[in-house]
């Protein structure tokens, strides 16, 4: 359930200087202020699911929202994870198509619903923001290219110490070394590709080889520069 609208005004954004939105006009941008509304969404709610037609896209303010696609024998592949700044569900107004994803949230969520018409008029319009509109795209392309180039080539154990850096350098980490996204073990077998035993096992290992410590949910990353050569990221 959602709670009723809250209000966030786009020229006031934290997030509006590393955004699509920075590029629209002063009076384009009081449309997307008129348009939009904003809403607060607990833990476990879901925005939208794969296959169904959406009307809109959402602007992230704060939380986490979970995207993953449903496998044929119906295990979940997580995609990514959106959070305060992204915009989702745009590739689908603009492709046409119904959502290639679902959105689920998985912390307590507060985002701006923009209808599929306005981001329409706005990619017609508006030269400078259509072009960042392509370059997310490209570049949510070229992700996926390297998910499926890991997965190929990539071990387990190296594909989850890249996955632990990934989810370091979007959420950062709190002022003990923790990542600030706390994940379930399944969750994080499905952004690495293995099973859940796998997941459990080499996170023993990591411990073991003192690259993180593990208290519940909670990882804390205390040998980077170990994960980032376990991980042949930048070889």
């Amino acid at each position: 359930m959602k709670s009723p609208k809250q209000d966030h005004d786009c020229n006031a954004c934290v997030h509006k200087l590393n955004s699509i939105f920075s590029h629209l006009t002063d009076s384009e941008l009081e449309e997307v202020e008129y348009e939009k509304s904003c809403n607060f969404f607990k833990k476990d709610n879901y925005l939208y699911h794969e296959g169904t037609r959406i009307n809109g896209f959402y602007c992230i303010n704060s939380g986490i929202i979970k995207l993953f696609k449903t496998g044929v024998v119906g295990k979940d592949q997580i995609i990514k994870f959106a959070s305060k700044g992204d915009i989702i569900g745009y590739r689908s107004i603009l492709s046409q198509e119904p959502a290639c994803t679902t959105a689920k949230v998985i912390e307590d969520t507060s985002l701006c619903y923009i209808p599929a018409s306005l981001l329409l008029k706005l990619v017609n319009s508006n030269q400078n923001f259509s072009m960042e509109i392509l370059k997310l795209a490209c570049k949510e392309l070229g992700d996926a290219n390297n998910f499926i180039t890991d997965i190929a080539q990539k071990t387990v154990r190296e594909r989850l110490a890249e996955v632990l850096i990934i989810l370091k350098d979007q959420f950062d980490l709190d002022k003990d070394g923790n990542l600030q996204i706390t994940l379930t073990r399944n969750e994080l077998a499905s952004i690495v590709g293995t099973a859940t035993e796998s997941v459990i096992r080499l996170l023993s290992e990591f411990k073991a080889d003192k690259l993180v410590e593990l208290k519940g949910k909670k990882i804390k990353i205390i040998n980077l520069p170990g994960l980032i050569k376990l991980s042949n990221t930048f070889n």
